[in-house]
């Protein structure tokens, strides 16, 4: 790794010396159950006398409700209720950003599987029986399913009001700069699911006081908290949630699925009811990315000095809200890439259609656009006769840069050192030595570089492999090597961490400090939920550097602290991180109170000031000592602790100006290929890439991060999409919606940069979406460099590569 920490950065805090504090491959404490099937995950959650519920979906994506007619289900014996928006006390709707979305339909669908009526019976087949005997007369409506059609006048409305969800405008320089060299290119990106393999689950319990307590597998507790109080009527304060085990999450769960409806059926019958999505279920009751048309158009000097970037984006947002206009945000505010640009117009909307609602997912509303600047900077390249690497570092971005949107970045952007260091990473071997890349698998040397100006492995058509190990088509034996052209692609990206555009973006944590016959145990306590992206192990890891305590408990996520926000935008660990350290920065003051008067110092003396915690004791820089653990028995040391970040700004409404952004994470990847041309089958045989962490918390978790973002962008790449007919999802299920399994997933080099950010706890950046972004492009701008062909959509489908781009079904 290669390090270069602040300047000040305050080492004699953290305990010196402390086994699995913070820069250390701590172990996960839920790693051995999870890896033994021994973890309890939500569809695990079981108590004496549950009963289970189902749900009644609608088949049509846009209908009028007629009628509801419940009685033949109430008949069926072992079914305790059936529910409509007839029983919903309080809110009939939800939102993550507004309450747009009916709890239960009324009198509209406005999408597939939009639930209609909930059940409860004694199990889940009689749950499920009983559903289906629900009656709903529907009456069909006009669709709305392209959204570009969707904002043209006189398009029928999915919500009063029009089809437009949000038009983020950014306007920087000279409209109509002209430029020597211009490309321009259409692009798409199709509907990706999250594919998170715990579908979602959870129980509810009612309450003495009229409550209800919540067990749910979600990424944010105290917005799930408020949405269920609202739709139930109840203070928010006798609606309890307490996070049950997670099986994946990726943005999916941070808008509410069955929590209102386990919560309703629990306080109907007085009974703890649970429910568990089937996998078909499960892709009709949540949010997926939002699929994206993109419109480029870039300018350029002889020199490949960026001019203009102009663009226009449309995102299909689906029947709701969602948090579309934060991904319309993200899109635009980083729709230029992480490069200097003086001139830049973009336009990015937002459309309502009667597609399926789609919201947040890892890297979201970024991912869509770098699949396209970064297959425009590719075209560019082309055109002006350039590497792709060499026009990408003329134009990267540094420090001291300043945005579209007119924000300074204020920390390292080493977006050339990431370039550079995928360009000369080790090249994976060829078999025979009569390929044409050589031996070593180079095209033109050790670098990896392409032999000609559009990044093929040897010259414009590619060169044939003979590489060892699994060729396109893998076990199948489509192949023995005839017809199979290797490839090499590179691409860069940049994400915004945490929340933006004036957000109050902030997290509470409470540290606890107990002793007890000499053992010193502290304990941490936040809402910030666990969905296995390594959280629980890094707040472990702050409490043991700060406060040179071994022995630390992670206490379970739930809704009797603050909240933390949400698991998402890579946040967690800079803002709970910023929490947990802020918390124990406050017990360490009153341990240093305490000390100095068994010292007979005072307070602010400075011996006591240099002092470190290290394995349990205070040790003052003139020597003295004092066991932690004597201070604290009989008189814990108990601290929460609210902590934000920089303020952000909103943008300008018509210039998209402003500060929006707290942090940028950068990668770059280059992706080598093998592609059968004849039968369009495609294996990715490396993934070289390169992430500045600025503080690698936790190593291990930081490339295992970097390892699964990469993964699901080649999904996205090569085999990912939701594919819908007429508002119909035709594949809901692991059967027809592909994902990447072992063999698909290649070797990956890896190289971790930590340039810390100054403003930053310990200088971290958010890890977990970046990686998601330039793996997508990377890979297509490979299979490119095998075929020749132009491939402006994702995912690369076997038909695009044997016959061309076509015109999606």
């Amino acid at each position: 790794m290669t390090t270069a920490l602040q300047p000040g950065d305050v080492r004699h805090r953290l305990g010196r010396g402390v086994d699995g504090g913070i820069g250390t491959d701590a172990s996960r404490p839920d790693g051995t159950l999870k890896a033994t099937g021994q973890f309890g995950f939500s569809s695990d959650l079981w108590t004496e006398g549950m009963i289970w519920g189902a749900t009644v979906r609608s088949p049509h994506p846009h209908a009028a409700v007629v009628s509801v007619d419940v009685s033949a289900a109430l008949g069926m014996p072992g079914v305790h209720c059936v529910l409509t928006h007839d029983d919903v006390p309080g809110r009939k709707t939800y939102g993550l950003e507004s309450p747009d979305q009916p709890v239960l339909a009324i009198d509209e669908v406005r999408y597939q599987g939009e639930p209609v009526a909930v059940v409860a019976a004694d199990d889940p087949e009689t749950a499920r029986r009983g559903a289906a005997l629900v009656r709903v007369e529907y009456r069909l409506l006009p669709l709305v399913v392209d959204p570009v059609a969707a904002l043209a006048p006189g398009a029928p409305e999915v919500h009063p009001g029009g089809n437009l969800v949000r038009h983020v405008k950014i306007r920087r320089g000279d409209p109509s700069a002209r430029a020597e060299v211009v490309v321009s290119g259409d692009y798409e990106v199709g509907m990706q699911d999250q594919a998170f393999l715990g579908t979602e689950s959870g129980m509810a319990v009612p309450a003495e006081d009229g409550g209800v307590d919540l067990y749910i597998a979600t990424q944010w507790l105290h917005v799930d908290r408020d949405q269920v109080a609202a739709s139930l009527g109840l203070p928010p304060e006798k609606v309890r949630l307490t996070l049950a085990g997670v099986g994946g999450a990726f943005g999916a769960r941070e808008d509410v699925s069955l929590q209102i409806h386990l919560c309703l059926l629990a306080l109907r019958t007085g009974r703890p009811v649970k429910m568990v999505y089937s996998r078909q279920e499960s892709f009709f009751g949540h949010v997926h990315r939002h699929p994206a048309r993109l419109h480029y158009t870039h300018g350029a000097d002889r020199e490949g000095r960026l001019v203009f970037v102009h663009a226009d984006m449309v995102f299909d947002g689906g029947a709701y809200l969602s948090s579309s206009t934060a991904v319309v945000g993200n899109a635009a505010t980083l729709g230029a890439g992480p490069y200097d640009v003086p001139n830049v117009s973009i336009d990015v909307r937002g459309a309502y259609t009667n597609n399926p609602p789609c919201g947040a997912m890892r890297g979201f509303g970024a991912v869509q656009a770098c699949f396209a600047y970064e297959s425009q900077m590719d075209k560019l390249a082309a055109a002006l006769g350039m590497h792709p690497v060499d026009l990408r570092t003329r134009n990267a971005m540094t420090e001291g840069s300043s945005l579209p949107t007119g924000q300074v970045v204020d920390s390292a952007a080493p977006v050339a050192e990431l370039l550079n260091r995928v360009r000369v990473a080790p090249m994976p071997p060829v078999a025979s030595a009569g390929d044409a890349a050589g031996p070593t698998g180079d095209a033109a040397g050790p670098t990896g570089d392409a032999a000609g100006p559009t990044g093929d492995a040897a010259g414009p058509t590619g060169a044939r492999s003979g590489a060892t190990g699994l060729l396109p088509g893998g076990v199948a034996n489509t192949t023995h090597g005839e017809g199979v052209v290797r490839g090499v692609g590179f691409a860069v990206g940049f994400k915004n961490v945490g929340y933006s555009e004036g957000f109050d973006d902030y997290s509470t944590a409470r540290v606890l400090l107990t002793g007890a016959g000499g053992r010193l145990m502290a304990s941490v306590h936040s809402a910030a939920c666990e969905v296995g992206q390594g959280l629980v192990t890094v707040e472990a890891q702050i409490v043991r550097s700060e406060l040179g305590v071994d022995e630390v408990v992670v206490e379970t996520a739930d809704t009797q602290v603050g909240s933390a926000g949400s698991t998402s935008a890579s946040r967690q660990t800079y803002v709970t991180g910023g929490a947990v350290r802020a918390a124990c920065q406050a017990v360490r003051e009153e341990l240093l109170a305490r000390a100095a008067a068994v010292l007979g110092l005072e307070p602010d003396d400075p011996d006591l000031a240099e002092a470190e915690l290290v394995g349990g004791k205070l040790l003052c820089r003139s020597g003295g000592t004092v066991v932690v653990a004597d201070l604290v028995e009989g008189s814990p040391v108990e601290r929460t602790v609210q902590w934000r970040h920089r303020p952000t700004e909103a943008l300008h409404p018509d210039t998209g100006q402003g500060r929006a952004h707290v942090q940028y994470s950068f990668a770059a990847h280059r992706a080598i290929v093998d592609v059968d041309v004849e039968l369009g089958l495609v294996h990715v045989v490396q993934i070289a890439t390169a992430q500045d962490v600025g503080r690698a918390m936790n190593p291990a978790a930081v490339v295992g991060q970097i390892h699964g973002g990469t993964t699901q962008g080649i999904g996205l790449a090569l085999m990912e999409e939701i594919q819908m007919a007429d508002g119909k999802v035709r594949n809901p299920s692991f059967t027809d919606y592909l994902i990447p399994t072992m063999p698909d997933v290649p070797p990956m080099h890896v190289e971790v940069l930590e340039l810390a950010d100054p403003h930053a706890p310990y200088g971290l950046r958010g890890v977990g979406e970046a990686p998601t972004l330039s793996s997508t492009p990377a890979v297509v701008a490979a299979v490119r460099a095998a075929t020749g062909r132009a491939l402006a959509r994702v995912p690369v489908r076997p038909e695009h590569i044997v016959f061309g781009d076509l015109t999606p079904q």
